[in-house]
């Protein structure tokens, strides 16, 4: 059977007249013609039924119940014919996370393939993800500088939603006092109900060291324990220290650079999933960001005459005191224009003073408070507000940009996120 074509012969479908034709394999192939002439017959109710038809009776009988069979096409035989997909005509989706590969569902065979089948390579050295002994992860953990604090984390639920009421009293009788939920450590005996509806990540915690040489025994014990509560996973927090949390996995982890994966699921390499999406952009591809040129759009006009398109209309004593105050410290002119003020106010304007408090007066009353900024502020209102009006407002001053990729993410996220660029054949996946 030849692999260069797609063979029909015979085909008498609706309106088809037993046609021949041969389609070539490998192309980008457009079927033209008259309203009436058996384009869509021939596209969708010939060979992507018969594609779908030859899927559906490969699978199990079991399997085949879940799917919609199509029927058997009026034709004689098609040759060189593969498993097909159909994207029809219809109002394209508005929804930021729905892309070809979703809607036609092939993004599902791609995750279960490379869940499944994919050779994990480390981001950082490109060499074959294997398994880590204890005494491998312990001599790791031994490494830190003495007097180092380390919280061992065993992961037991991760991003799942319920209240998980068994598993905390499990948790309990079992004697264990305290347990990090979404980030933040409890004690047991004083955790509150969790939202059932909610998604919750929970890490029970099997022990709180200072690192010194003599240490290593109870080191040992401790994470062998670790292990056993999560089947291979533990995770180690340095509190007080700026540094994501340590993954170490019994079944994954490199051991050149001595950093471990999480379990590879389809969930890891969906845009969709919290295991997969971008930590940074929520899986979207872009982040919606406040533009300072739309803020202040016209660089000629000086703060008083409205630089700033948000105070336009402020004619209050108490704006124009906080104006005057906020100038004054930094011994800048508010009738200046703006496209002549220094940077560096500039920079203090729309993004705030910092650790730096300013003295500000009211009606001969004197206060000093740190200045947040323009930016800051706005963002702050357009996460707390439940209005989609005020969303919608200050969406105007918002522009969308790429959000950080490859090297970024990298050395941003070295342990928390190093699954999302993987080597898989001759293909790197990275989301």
């Amino acid at each position: 059977m030849s692999t260069e074509f797609i063979s029909i012969h015979g085909a008498r479908h609706h309106n088809l007249k037993n046609i021949n034709l041969k389609i070539p394999r490998n192309k980008f192939v457009v079927v033209t013609g008259l309203s009436g002439s058996g384009k869509s017959t021939l596209a969708f109710d010939t060979l992507y039924a018969e594609g779908q038809r030859r899927y559906v009776e490969s699978l199990s009988t079991y399997a085949r119940q879940f799917l919609e069979r199509m029927d058997k096409p009026v034709v004689d035989r098609i040759e060189g014919l593969s498993p097909a997909i159909a994207i029809e005509q219809k109002t394209a989706s508005h929804n930021p996370r729905s892309t070809v590969g979703t809607v036609t569902e092939i993004y599902d065979y791609l995750r279960l393939l490379y869940a499944r089948i994919g050779i994990a390579h480390c981001y950082q050295c490109q060499q074959p993800i294997t398994s880590q002994s204890l005494d491998q992860m312990i001599n790791q953990i031994m490494d830190l500088e003495p007097g180092t604090k380390v919280i061992i984390l065993s992961p037991l639920i991760v991003a799942r939603k319920g209240a998980h009421q068994k598993l905390l009293q499990k948790l309990k009788k079992d004697g264990f006092a305290r347990i990090r939920v979404d980030g933040v450590i409890h004690n047991i005996e004083d955790i509150k109900p969790l939202a059932k509806n909610k998604k919750h990540t929970l890490e029970v915690v099997v022990d709180r060291l200072v690192m010194k040489t003599q240490i290593r025994s109870r080191l040992a014990d401790s994470m062998e324990l670790a292990l056993a509560c999560s089947e291979g996973v533990l995770k180690i927090s340095l509190p007080g220290q700026d540094t994501p949390d340590l993954l170490l996995n019994e079944k994954a982890a490199c051991i050149h650079c001595g950093i471990s994966y999480p379990e590879f699921t389809p969930a890891s390499f969906s845009f969709n999933s919290p295991r997969g999406a971008c930590p940074q952009c929520d899986g979207l591809g872009a982040l919606a960001e406040f533009d300072p040129d739309l803020i202040i759009p016209d660089h000629n006009l000086s703060l008083r005459d409205g630089a700033v398109s948000l105070w336009a209309k402020r004619n209050s004593n108490f704006f124009f005191e906080f104006l005057d105050s906020l100038t004054s410290y930094y011994k800048i002119d508010s009738d200046q224009p703006y496209k002549d003020l220094p940077e560096s106010f500039k920079k203090v304007l729309l993004y705030g003073s910092g650790n730096q408090k300013i003295s500000f007066s009211f009606d001969r009353f004197t206060y000093h408070k740190k200045y947040k900024g323009i930016i800051p502020k706005l963002k702050h209102r357009y996460i707390e507000t439940n209005s989609a009006q005020v969303r919608e407002d200050l969406r105007f001053y918002m522009n969308n940009r790429p959000s950080m990729q490859g090297d970024q993410i990298k050395s941003e996220f070295p342990f928390s996120t190093p699954w999302r660029f993987e080597y898989i054949g001759s293909l790197w996946i990275g989301h």
